[in-house]
């Protein structure tokens, strides 16, 4: 008998288990709090909205990205041999990549999915992978290939997204690796 209710429990617990961690979800409309999110300063961030839908199998990121305008200064030193980079800023992962609007679609089983227009990058192509852990995480990885002045370049971002607050905030811990160094940054968003 004693038996029988260990493997009752251990049963319990795993189903419980299995349940929490396929109810996981980042589905809905999301602002970012900019004032709350520590961002790179050549970002230049003002707004970003995002769409998020979100099925058993595939995620889908609807974003729109709104930036101040590049100082002068930045503007004149664009030329400086400093490549393509420079200009446009912080190129994200996830859905945040340039200025105006973006749609990326991630597998939630495993698979790489793979996309030809990258907002912000002419000629740009990126492969995406997402993994959700049984924690409730989620990782989303982009690698980005396009030419520049410098020839072909990549950038590679890393996100891990979690939701806080009861899931009324979704915090977003973003690692952008270019030639030029890795940057990181941490984003807040607001449930709308």
């Amino acid at each position: 008998m004693k038996k029988l209710a260990v493997i009752a429990a251990v049963f319990c617990l795993f189903s419980l288990s299995v349940f929490a961690q396929t109810k996981t979800s980042f589905a809905g409309n999301w602002e970012l709090d900019v004032k709350k999110s520590k961002l790179p300063e050549m970002s230049r961030v003002e707004a970003i909205s995002m769409k998020v839908t979100q099925t058993d199998k595939d995620l889908k990121i609807e974003s729109t990205t709104k930036r101040t305008a590049r100082p002068a200064s930045d503007v004149d030193s664009s030329n400086s041999g400093s490549g393509a980079g420079n200009r446009r800023g912080n190129w994200g992962g996830g859905g945040f990549g340039g200025d105006g609007t973006q749609t990326l679609n991630y597998s939630l089983e495993g698979k790489e999915t793979a996309t030809e227009a990258v907002a912000g990058i002419p000629a740009a192509s990126a492969t995406l992978k997402a993994n959700l852990e049984k924690d409730g995480k989620l990782n989303l990885t982009s690698t980005r290939k396009f030419n520049s002045q410098m020839g072909e370049t990549t950038v590679t971002t890393k996100e891990t997204w979690e939701l806080v607050d009861g899931g009324k905030t979704l915090k977003v811990v973003r690692e952008t690796e270019t030639r030029r160094g890795t940057q990181t940054s941490e984003m807040y968003f607001t449930k709308k």
